[in-house]
């Protein structure tokens, strides 16, 4: 039970099963090296293909025709996931847009980080996908987990092509004191294992060896935003500091809504962290809004 229950909060918190695919720390930093192109000619891609970001080949998966005065939706699925993971939801979202998703370096098919990454590296490498994939069209970023952590950092820097975006469950803005603050240091047992991975995770022992700080949360603009939290409490099932982790979590996803004045928050009544597999209906219909939103949007352009 403490294994099942440990997995389903690091997917919650981290986006990945703690204690699996951890990599140790490395002294390059990622991002001192060029990894964005600056052309913004999108290329087709239908199917899946690995690209060349900045020397590292990044996989990629394009489907669904693109439509004019419509963007092109890109998805970012969870820290330790790959673009696989969302297939079916992208599937669905083709059959009426242009739809798109990639791994991150240190996951999927894609290479690995040349050192500790930051979300200024994984910022570069977003670029550089959108740059080959989107062009100058509009994009509407949706993201579960840690992908929506890091396409709400990535969209106030980038409001001249992201346009929307949509948070499934994505990691708090403050999630490091978030859970330092719900189990203390002075906790013993599970809690405290589990306190120490999280933490271990957040410094850079995960996949992509990427360092997740704290960071308020920065305005994107008007643009239109949904942020959709899960309904089914199960992260109270962590004994003793479970509750505080519940209250957390949902006081971090209403820090979101600071990203736009045209922000909505809604539970995903029946889902746990896996919003748009336990609900697909729910995901789809808020990347939908969102992305019309951006089309009417486009229109007055």
């Amino acid at each position: 039970m403490l294994g099942k229950i440990k997995a389903s909060v690091a997917v919650a918190l981290c986006g990945t099963v703690l204690g699996t695919g951890l990599v140790g720390g490395g002294s390059a930093l990622a991002d001192q090296a060029p990894l964005a192109s600056t052309a913004r000619q999108a290329q087709p891609i239908f199917g899946t293909k690995r690209i060349d970001v900045g020397g590292r080949a990044v996989n990629v998966s394009c489907s669904g025709v693109p439509a004019k005065g419509k963007p092109v939706i890109v998805l970012m699925p969870g820290m330790g996931d790959g673009l696989d993971k969302m297939a079916a939801l992208q599937k669905t979202l083709s059959r009426k847009n242009r739809v798109c998703s990639y791994d991150r370096l240190g996951e999927g098919a894609s290479d690995q980080p040349g050192g500790p990454q930051t979300f200024s590296s994984t910022g570069k490498v977003l670029t550089g996908v959108l740059d080959r994939v989107a062009g100058d069209r509009p994009v509407v970023l949706a993201g579960h987990s840690l992908g929506g952590l890091i396409a709400a950092r990535y969209a106030p820097d980038h409001r001249d092509r992201v346009k929307g975006l949509v948070l499934m469950d994505a990691t708090s803005p403050t999630m490091l004191s978030d859970i330092e603050k719900a189990i203390p240091e002075s906790a013993t047992g599970p809690a405290a294992e589990l306190r120490a991975q999280n933490l271990a995770v957040f410094q850079g022992q995960n996949p992509e060896r990427l360092v997740i700080t704290d960071g308020r949360v920065r305005s994107a603009g008007r643009i239109p935003v949904e942020v959709i939290q899960h309904g089914k409490p199960y992260l109270a099932a962590i004994p003793e500091y479970g509750p505080r982790l519940e209250r957390a979590w949902a006081a971090g996803q209403r820090k979101w809504l600071a990203l736009s004045s045209r922000g909505r928050l809604s539970t995903a009544a029946e889902s746990e962290h896996y919003i748009y597999l336990d609900q697909p209906r729910v995901a789809v219909r808020a990347i939908e809004r969102v992305t019309a939103q951006v089309a009417r949007q486009a229109k007055r352009w």
